[in-house]
């Protein structure tokens, strides 16, 4: 099932994609996705509905960050093979994790603000996905069973908020509209392996990255395994796994974006992004 939230900033309400590719609103039945509808009960209740009962939304309708009060925000970094090597880096031996600031979050077609005074504004697409029940010391072969389902992400970095400005790569991730989400979270039953999907982002009609997660170092069981070993997982929580290369900051010389410039991210079944810089 693709589940989705439409409507304004701030007014968003739930839906879901039917098999024709129109957006039907729930609201009649669900309040809103918040965490404790990432539950395995409450999204075998979603399935059940008949969609093409529910109402019909206009084409156009903005849509917003498919789930509603997340928690957590965490990221993974250098999670592949040939972004470790673009940057230069070693194959990590563990995970790199850091977090982003919730505010960070947008929706997947939002216009982005380039930060005041920013000069290395870059671009990541990532897998994003979402726990749907308590992750605690979890073992890889259990540890898919606490997804509630996968999304794309743009991981929006400020380079030199991230490398110049002593550490904490947060700083140079958490700006306004960072982290836009969506267009839906795909439920986890349709996607039985997350190593499979196609990424591909294009900066001005320009393929910029364009790979598989195949190529992950951590695979998504590894890292929700991981992340619990050290942290409580809650439902709702939000993980992005990381970018494969061609980000701005590997090119030689880098390049980063502009105003008026235009990211186009797209990753097989979880659907696909526009944003433009202002």
């Amino acid at each position: 099932m693709k589940l989705l939230r439409h409507g304004s900033r701030g007014q968003e309400r739930p839906g879901a994609l039917d098999r024709d590719g129109q957006i039907r609103d729930l609201s009649l039945l669900v309040p809103d996705f918040t965490p404790d509808w990432m539950s395995p009960e409450k999204l075998a209740a979603l399935a059940a509905i008949d969609l093409k009962r529910m109402p019909l939304v206009a084409a156009g309708t903005r849509l917003g960050a498919p789930v509603a009060g997340i928690r957590q925000f965490v990221a993974i970094g250098l999670n592949y093979r040939k972004h470790a090597e673009e940057a230069g880096l070693e194959i990590p031996k563990e995970p790199v994790v850091f977090t982003k600031a919730l505010t960070s979050i947008g929706g997947p077609n939002d216009d982005i603000a380039m930060p005041i005074g920013s000069v290395a504004m870059d671009w990541e697409i990532e897998l994003g996905f979402v726990i749907g029940s308590t992750a605690r010391q979890v073992p890889v072969g259990q540890a898919l069973q606490h997804v509630a389902g996968y999304c794309v992400a743009n991981d929006v970095s400020e380079r030199d908020w991230q490398i110049k400005r002593n550490g904490q790569w947060g700083k140079g991730k958490s700006f306004d509209g960072f982290g836009p989400i969506g267009p839906w979270l795909l439920t986890a039953d349709e996607l039985p392996d997350p190593q499979t999907l196609p990424l591909e982002l294009k900066v001005n009609g320009m393929v910029r990255q364009s790979s598989s997660t195949a190529d992950q170092i951590f695979p998504v069981a590894e890292v929700v395994s991981y992340l619990s070993q050290f942290m409580t997982l809650l439902p709702g929580d939000l993980v992005i796994t990381g970018t494969p290369a061609g980000v701005g900051q590997g090119m030689k010389p880098p390049c980063f974006l502009n105003r008026g410039d235009v990211m186009e991210l797209s990753a097989g079944p979880l659907g696909t992004q526009r944003q433009r810089v202002i």
